[in-house]
């Protein structure tokens, strides 16, 4: 059921239009004039409006614009005569959904209240989607942006700090580090904070296809250039258009396609597979490896001066081994971002558990880190992850790794593990006995361990101590 005014100065149409409408189920609401027929639209719910076109005072284009001033998604019909038709015509170019001549029959009539009822519905479906995109757009930036990316280290907050300094210009970016660092999430952010937040985020996986897709990925490819080209497809460059374009493990291309991409950064144009006409894109550029791009070029199996196409800004990402003191934040967020999946509501992690995973080197990095925190949720049965929910692998890892004899003597048991694991976790063990023997007192702790108050702060920041 719909609210539709009806406004005529003519009694007889005015009512008869309203019984017809009245007839099809819909409340309706009249007025004898323009003046009146806007307060009854400014004073209630109003879904469509029908107007005499010639009426004294406020007329019907004069009502047109008043509603469409009151609510630009408004649908409104004029009734016009014959010899008027012309500005009708000219009503429906400044926004009047459809004109209606009389004389005219009820068919009619309904025929045009159920088109415009259900221009109404699309119109009103399409702002709720806006304004639903816009906050999902919002969110989306809130969960994406630097402000939410977890790390408290000099060196993390160093790299938060380049990103915000880089984003605002439209300057390739190289993010470089281990699988598993977060080079996604930086790219992201590089996005989110730059003044192409509004336009799209494209990104591409340059080792997950093969060249010849690769580059149809990349540039799209014209009806017929291959065998199974059924019809045109455009690439993620011009699908990045006015946005940013992500170019994940971009060592793993090769030559040939190399070459083409040197010529999208230097000229930010480019034909599509089998195509003549060259394609124009204004795109931001992030591209991003966990290959030694150097060691590549030295070798001849990267393009020097593409390198240098895409090392205008560099931004090392470190792994986690190198800032293990984000190890217990980055446990407690992914503690809370997991409770959805798994089902489970486990408040802390314990104290056990914590030394554990800061004493672990992370070949994986973050994303190993988020593994073994959701498995660990899934075998935990209490409100506090333990170390014994952990991965059997790590617990056994760092179970008897320091052994004290009865002489006081330190024997070390390797476990199969690295010579530095071994290392980090003696100098851990040392480094907190010492704090803790000078109170906490950071100065005194120094002058026990023999080291500088400088290089001790680094340390208690890479081992997580507080």
């Amino acid at each position: 059921m719909a609210n539709i005014l009806v406004i005529d100065d003519n009694e007889t149409i005015r009512e008869g239009v309203a019984a017809v409408v009245a007839k099809m189920g819909h409340n309706t609401h009249v007025a004898a004039d323009g003046e009146r027929g806007m307060k009854l639209f400014k004073s209630r719910r109003v879904d469509f409006t029908i107007t005499d076109l010639k009426m004294e005072g406020m007329d019907g284009i004069d009502v047109l614009k008043a509603v469409l001033a009151k609510d630009p998604d408004a649908v409104v019909m004029l009734i016009t005569a014959f010899g008027t038709i012309e500005t009708a015509v000219e009503a429906m170019k400044q926004g009047a959904f459809d004109f209606i001549t009389k004389p005219f029959g009820p068919d009619l009539l309904r025929a045009k209240v159920d088109l415009a009822l259900e221009v109404a519905r699309m119109k009103k479906e399409a702002v709720r989607l806006r304004e639903e995109n816009r906050v999902l757009r919002e969110e989306a930036q809130k969960q994406a942006g630097i402000d939410c990316m977890v790390g408290k280290s000099r060196v993390m907050q160093s790299v938060f700090a380049m990103v915000r300094q880089v984003a605002p210009s439209d300057s390739t970016v190289l993010v470089t580090g281990e699988s598993g660092t977060g080079k996604e999430l930086i790219a992201h952010a590089l996005h989110d904070l730059s003044r192409r937040r509004e336009g799209p985020f494209i990104r591409v996986g340059c080792g997950a296809l093969a060249e010849t897709l690769l580059e149809s990925e990349m540039f799209g490819h014209e009806q017929g250039s291959f065998t199974g080209a059924t019809r045109r497809k455009l690439g993620r460059f011009e699908l990045a258009d006015s946005g940013t374009i992500f170019l994940d493990e971009i060592g793993e291309i090769g030559a040939a396609l190399q070459m083409k991409l040197l010529r999208v950064l230097q000229e930010r144009e480019f034909e599509r597979v089998g195509g003549e006409e060259t394609q124009s894109v204004d795109v931001r550029v992030v591209a991003a490896t966990n290959r030694d791009l150097d060691a590549l070029v030295r070798d001849g199996g990267f393009r020097e001066d593409l390198y240098y196409r895409l090392h205008v800004v560099p931004l090392r990402i470190p792994p986690l081994r190198e800032r293990s003191g984000d190890v217990a934040e980055l446990a407690r967020h992914f503690l809370a971002k997991l409770q959805g999946r798994t089902g489970k509501k486990i408040a802390e992690i314990s104290e056990e558990a914590l030394q554990v995973l800061q004493q672990y080197r992370w070949p994986g990095n973050v994303r190993e880190l988020e593994n073994v925190i959701e498995q660990a949720m899934v075998f935990c049965e209490g409100e506090v992850l333990e170390a014994a929910d952990l991965p059997s692998n790590l617990q056994k890892r760092f179970a008897s790794g320091l052994k004290q004899e009865a002489d006081g003597s330190l024997r070390v048991d390797l476990s199969g593990r690295t010579l530095p694991e071994v290392l980090d976790e003696v100098e851990r063990t040392l480094i907190v006995g010492a704090y803790e023997k000078a109170s906490k007192v950071k100065t005194e702790t120094a002058r026990l361990l023999g080291i500088k108050t400088s290089a001790l702060y680094y340390k208690l920041e890479k081992y997580g101590v507080e």
